[in-house]
């Protein structure tokens, strides 16, 4: 090795040291070479069409995924003695989502930028080419569809055949048949199925993505703090970002209340639901098993097909059977009626529900006498007296009460401010407008100049038995 080539050789690996970091390239410790790790970049909304054969890939065939990046392209190199003055560097080109006949095209083409280069340090030019390049030298568009397809060669019996980037002659897209290709050692494709292949992409892409979420600098919007991604976290759905410190107080005043359901985004009238895997995050070990233990059950309850025995110190799930109305628990082997919860009686009716109280109401109200008579002699007087009472209750509620706009549980204001809260769901919202409140500052209803209720926090308020209206006080 010549002393000119040898110091040109360790001011490019200096070079290339400093411009990137090390997850890009890494220097070798036994030889004089190294590894980059190239990421494409790729175009906004960029989507990946897959499709294969069926008995390798069935489930996956005609799924369509947007992503923002693509595993790298993996350049090894070694630097002969004579580099740069004579030689090219030795090297071999991997990937795990482009075909053979497509790394051989890009192969050839650093070949031809060693030849325009010859005599001088090439390896910043290729690194630049695959990075800005590829995409536009392979005819790579989007949505870029993967195909699996099968072939004997000395690489691999699996190979993965872009639909959208054939190759001809020159290297450029075009015609020429995986047939036709002359195989080039130094082209290597690092894929086992396309089924395996679809989960890499879709990990790398993700693990991309958080690393760059978390490299940037986020406004909070309940501590109005700027932090960076790492301190954040984002709803899927919606991608409202908050700090972690906000959340997990958040997580954990609605999780000690049981309401498990409630663990949605901050932000007024968004739906967006956190994630197990993010309340795992944020919340110990302990309050998390009680989430997942409520949320378990309230999915239970969902189940139409689920009851809980009755039993209060049991409440073990049990499924029913269609058609059916006799259960019995797994635990304590107690049978009992779906319907009324009661012991199972078999044919003989059921007593009365809140339901039927209401019908049997109306029915007694409008019934004359004689019909009257018959419904005493069958449901009992006292069952009677209970609906008619029930009736009356119902009343007194619609006159007396306003439903809350989450759950529909009705609420009496007997004093206090307008700020409300459901005895039920525990939703803040507004006495005067019925408008559900923000969760973190429901204050700020009251306060925002373009509200409808602004400055009306105390309106009509019972102050020592006379109502006081903010308007009216000078």
């Amino acid at each position: 090795m010549s002393s000119e080539d040898k110091e040109a050789q360790e001011d490019e690996l200096l070079a290339l040291a400093s411009i990137y970091d090390e997850d890009e390239f890494k220097r070798a410790d036994s030889a004089q070479g190294g590894e980059t790790r190239i990421c494409l970049e790729l175009p906004q909304n960029f989507k990946i069409f897959v499709s294969g054969s069926p008995t390798e890939c069935l489930q996956n065939r005609g799924f369509e995924y947007t992503i923002c990046f693509l595993p790298p392209l993996v350049l090894n190199f070694e630097l002969p003695p004579d580099y740069p003055s004579v030689s090219p560097p030795v090297f071999t080109l991997s990937s795990k989502w482009l075909s053979p006949t497509q790394l051989i095209a890009l192969c050839k083409h650093l070949d031809n930028l060693w030849e325009e280069n010859r005599g001088c340090v090439v390896l910043f030019a290729w690194m630049q080419f695959l990075k800005e390049e590829t995409l536009a030298y392979l005819n790579i568009t989007s949505p870029y569809e993967l195909k699996l397809c099968h072939q004997e060669n000395r690489q691999s019996r699996t190979s993965l055949f872009p639909l959208n980037a054939e190759l001809d002659d020159c290297g450029a897209a075009g015609a020429a048949t995986a047939q036709e290709e002359i195989l080039d050692e130094r082209a290597v494709q690092d894929v086992e199925s396309l089924s395996s292949l679809i989960g890499e992409i879709l990990d790398f892409d993700q693990a991309q993505q958080k690393k760059c979420f978390n490299s940037k600098m986020f406004l909070c919007s309940i501590c109005f703090s700027e932090k960076l991604g790492s301190e954040c976290m984002y709803f899927m759905e919606c991608r409202h970002i908050y700090c972690k410190s906000c959340l997990k107080d958040y997580f954990e005043i609605q999780i000690r209340d049981g309401q498990v359901h409630c663990l949605s985004c901050p932000e007024p009238k968004c739906s967006s639901v956190a994630t197990p895997g993010q309340v795992k995050e944020l919340v110990g070990e302990e309050l998390f098993a009680r989430y997942d233990r409520l949320l378990l059950q309230s999915s239970l309850d969902l189940m139409a097909d689920v009851v809980y025995c009755p039993r209060p110190c049991c409440q073990t799930p049990v499924m029913q059977e269609p058609g059916c109305t006799m259960g019995i628990c797994s635990s304590c082997n107690y049978a009992f009626c779906t319907v009324c919860k009661m012991t199972y009686h078999g044919v003989s009716p059921c007593k009365v529900t809140a339901e039927k109280l209401m019908d049997l109401r109306n029915e007694y109200q409008e019934a004359d006498e004689a019909t009257k008579i018959f419904l005493e002699q069958r449901y009992g007087k006292r069952v009677i007296q209970k609906a008619l009472e029930e009736g009356e209750s119902r009343k007194w509620l619609e006159k007396n009460s306003k439903a809350c706009p989450c759950c529909g549980t009705p609420i009496e204001k007997l004093d206090g401010c307008n700020k409300m809260t459901c005895t039920g769901c525990r939703q803040y919202f507004c006495w005067l407008c019925m408008g559900s409140l923000s969760r973190v500052n429901p204050y700020r209803h009251f306060n925002d100049t373009s509200s409808p209720c602004f400055n009306r926090l105390f309106q009509a308020m019972n102050v020592d038995g006379d109502f006081w209206d903010a308007e009216n006080e000078d």
